[in-house]
């Protein structure tokens, strides 16, 4: 479109999906603006590419995008140039580099060549739950070329495939993982502060709990013992965070349960329950129905008429590969 109203589209199209930018054209900027964003949602985050002309905008500290809340971005740059200014520092970003902004924080972009990026946005949120010590810095640390960033940006080209294919179930383990895998990039260029080091210990404990969440004996004596604390400091180390740790392991194993009681292959009820970790039937339905409202009878009934009703609103049987 014309530079004028290119410009005032794109800066509409860049609020509903990375940041709100004061957008103004440069002596770079054609007499014809072009510009496009895709973006693919899953388990609470949001994979976009962005292809555009040189321009230059401005933000101040915001939630970003349509979000209700900050967030935060692992940018990967195919294409072109884009200067960045932050904090007084200037940072050129050309094809290959990687880098992680923090939408809370003012910034100055300029794109300086036709530019192509591949962006991952997080709820700032759920990358301080998994990087604590970010909380405690001023600047984000660079990220360069490492290994491990690389290695999600390798990640976001899978996702970039696979995501069309992908159910609600999956998008929400791809995301977990995507946000391990910015943990891995993340935190070894991070200082350590003591309330950091509390929440890292925090952190590590809750992924210890998802990843054994199928071993009955899961217990704080058994969590205390695998981190090398007492039971006391381990009741102590959550005593702020509003959860204990035997709630925090009812939580997710109840998750894990609903998940798979809402698909049809999942098994029976019962089967779901030791599955997870629940040595009596009685008392997972009862804690069950005191999470979420209903049974775990009442909740796969639910989720079989609502597949049910979805295929048949698609053409199929909706009793195809149901029960």
């Amino acid at each position: 479109m014309p530079t004028g109203r290119g410009l005032d589209e794109w800066t509409e199209i860049l609020a509903a999906t990375h940041l709100g930018f004061d957008i103004q054209p440069t002596h770079r900027t054609p007499g014809k603006f072009d510009g496009a964003v895709s973006r693919r949602r899953f388990g609470g985050l949001a994979l976009l590419d962005c292809a555009s002309l040189p321009w230059l905008g401005r933000h101040g500290k915001s939630a970003g995008g349509d979000a209700k809340e900050p967030i935060m971005g692992f940018q990967l740059v195919r294409k072109g140039v884009e200067l960045v200014r932050d904090s007084g520092r200037e940072v050129t970003l050309t094809a290959g580099d990687i880098v992680l902004w923090d939408g809370w924080q003012p910034t100055e972009v300029e794109v300086v060549e036709p530019f192509l990026k591949r962006t991952l946005i997080f709820p700032r949120e759920r990358v301080l739950a998994v990087c604590p010590r970010l909380a405690e810095v001023d600047t984000l640390p660079p990220l360069g070329r490492s290994g491990p960033a690389r290695l999600l940006a390798r990640y976001l080209d899978a996702l970039a495939l696979e995501l069309p294919t992908i159910d609600e179930a999956g998008g929400a383990a791809a995301a977990d993982a995507a946000l391990e895998l910015l943990r891995g990039a993340v935190e070894p260029s991070v200082p350590t502060t003591r309330a950091a080091k509390r929440e890292a210990l925090r952190t590590d404990v809750r992924r210890y709990v998802r990843a054994r969440l199928q071993d009955p004996t899961l217990c704080p004596e058994t969590i205390a013992r695998a981190h090398a604390i007492s039971v006391r400091a381990l009741h102590a180390l959550f005593e702020d965070s509003g959860e204990s740790v035997a709630a925090l392991v009812r939580r997710e194993r109840l998750r894990r349960c609903l998940e798979d009681l809402e698909r049809p292959s999942g098994g029976s009820v019962t089967e779901i329950a030791f599955r997870w970790g629940f040595r009596d039937a009685a008392h997972f339905s009862r804690v069950f129905k005191r999470r979420f409202g209903a049974t775990p009878s009442d909740a796969r009934h639910a989720a079989l008429a609502r597949i049910g009703k979805e295929s048949g609103a698609a053409g199929l049987d909706p009793g195809d590969g149901l029960l």
